[in-house]
């Protein structure tokens, strides 16, 4: 029998999980929820209400299209239940639990109800947003990144209300804007910078850091930039609980007067919309001078890169930026923010200077190198970021010793998801010593690990060979290069911005 309280502010949680569960309840307790593409499954149905909730959002969006300068009211009760229920399996179903200790699966074991309640606190005005719980993770440089762990009704209700968002911002941001967006990804950004490179008459790049973006991004200024779009004024009162909800740690409750929580699901969102408004606007402006020469421009998030045809242009440019940014109490990091010398000349001009090898620059996780190919063409290779690989293997490390005395067939499946992980995202063209590297790396870490096992172990290099033959996949190219999947997508019609 299982016995639950039901409370006006929380959801309802079980003290003990169903008996005689069916399927769908033994997964929500379990913590799985419906895997996509399994028709032993069910996955949440797509109902009349879902098709009716989309239609109301595409006219949403349409009138968005129509005028780009109206502010949209009326938007809260888009946040509908089916909107809740389809955010909620969305959700990582093993994530950590905020300061209210609910889990995916405990919330799951009393689904509907529970998005009953939640719908009607949320369109009475009587939610509350609740603390982030703070946790700490490595950085590459070694310092730490302070995170915060919502709530999961805090996530679940940040995850519809950005479906709504989205279907607004993604008629106002520009073409060269791809962070967290929908339908653009890190190699989309990628291969834009590949392509611009090398058919712009590039030859100097920006490589620019804005220092602590999500920490100290203004919540005035924001809620000013959200409100050029959004009229509905307790859509505005939720975002801005949102931002003032503060972070919990070590049982201190600390307030938030700037900056967004990083790890929360809107953040990525606000930081686009703050940007878009500070940034992009701004530069689309700026490029229209005259005698600017060609300037293209990549932002991932507070991630950026500007290529530039001249360096007067590129510095008188660097000079505007930091004034631009300082009026909206940000600032570029004055040691990573560098103006380099970079193109299909590069090489030459710092020849005849005695200046060595061109400079290089990272961005997404690869260093971009100025290069040539077998035929003396100009190319622009791109290489696994030497900080990246030596993270990543370190972490290896440290979970290979924790997994010491499993099984060597677990060990050999799991190394080979994360070998695998690495390579969807690092297996790009010019890349292939990078990659095989890497595999050469964890083969050695793994052998380690074995001979470790046992004092008399004595595992051959041989055998680890033959394991890793078995379980680790070949260093192979994944990705296409820039220019054909660029064109692909783009049908060879969209210029570079």
């Amino acid at each position: 029998m299982m016995h639950d309280q039901r409370k006006s502010d929380g959801p309802v949680v079980p003290t003990k999980s169903p008996n005689n569960a069916g399927k769908p309840e033994a997964e929500a307790v379990e913590g799985r929820g419906p895997a996509e593409g399994n028709a032993d499954q069910d996955s949440p149905p797509r109902t009349q209400s879902r098709i009716s909730a989309d239609a109301a959002l595409s006219r949403v969006r349409q009138a968005a299209k129509r005028d780009r300068k109206a502010r949209l009211t009326a938007l809260l009760h888009h946040v509908g239940i089916e909107r809740l229920r389809t955010a909620f399996f969305s959700l990582e179903k093993k994530a950590s639990a905020g300061i209210d200790g609910v889990t995916w699966a405990q919330y799951a074991c009393n689904l509907e109800s529970n998005l009953q309640d939640l719908h009607a606190r949320l369109h009475r005005g009587a939610f509350r947003a609740k603390p982030s719980r703070r946790v700490y993770i490595p950085k590459a440089d070694g310092r730490q990144r302070p995170l915060g762990i919502a709530s999961l009704e805090d996530k679940l209700v940040q995850r519809a209300v950005v479906e709504v968002l989205n279907g607004i911002y993604e008629v106002d941001f520009l073409g060269f804007s791809y962070g967290f967006r929908p339908g653009r990804s890190q190699h989309d950004a990628l291969d834009t910078l590949s392509v611009g490179i090398r058919r712009k008459k590039v030859n100097w790049v920006l490589d620019a850091d804005i220092r602590g973006f999500f920490d100290t991004l203004d919540h005035g200024w924001l809620m000013k930039f959200v409100a050029h779009r959004i009229g509905d004024r307790r859509l505005l009162r939720l975002i801005q609980q949102w931002l003032s909800a503060g972070v919990l740690e070590d049982g201190r409750w600390t307030s938030s007067e700037e900056g967004t929580p990083q790890g929360a699901s809107l953040s990525p969102l606000l930081a686009n919309v703050y940007l878009h408004y500070v940034f992009d606007l701004w530069i689309k402006q700026w490029r229209k001078q005259p005698a600017r020469g060609e300037v293209i421009v990549v932002r991932y998030a507070d991630d950026f890169i500007v290529g530039f045809q001249h360096e007067s242009t590129a510095r008188t440019f660097q000079v505007e930026l930091e004034a631009r940014l300082r009026r909206f109490h940000l600032e570029l990091h004055p040691d990573k923010t560098r103006l380099i010398r970079f193109g299909a000349y590069a090489a030459a001009q710092r020849a005849e200077r005695g200046e060595g090898k061109p400079e290089t620059f990272g961005f997404l996780g690869f260093r971009h190198i100025c290069t040539k190919t077998r035929s003396g063409k100009y190319l622009v290779a791109r290489h696994t970021e030497a900080k990246r690989m030596h993270r990543k293997l370190r972490d290896i490390k440290s979970e290979l010793q924790r997994r010491w005395h499993i099984p060597v067939s677990e060990q050999g499946s799991w190394l080979r998801s994360v070998v695998t992980g690495f390579f969807q995202y690092y297996a790009v063209p010019t890349n292939s010593r990078r990659l095989d590297a890497f595999r050469h790396h964890v083969v050695r870490l793994w052998c380690r690990a074995l001979r470790r096992r046992g004092q008399r172990d004595r595992t051959s290099w041989e055998r680890v060979g033959r394991l890793a033959q078995r379980w680790l996949p070949p260093p192979l190219i994944l990705h296409p290069w820039p220019e054909a999947r660029f064109d692909a997508k783009t049908f060879g019609k969209s210029p570079v911005r």
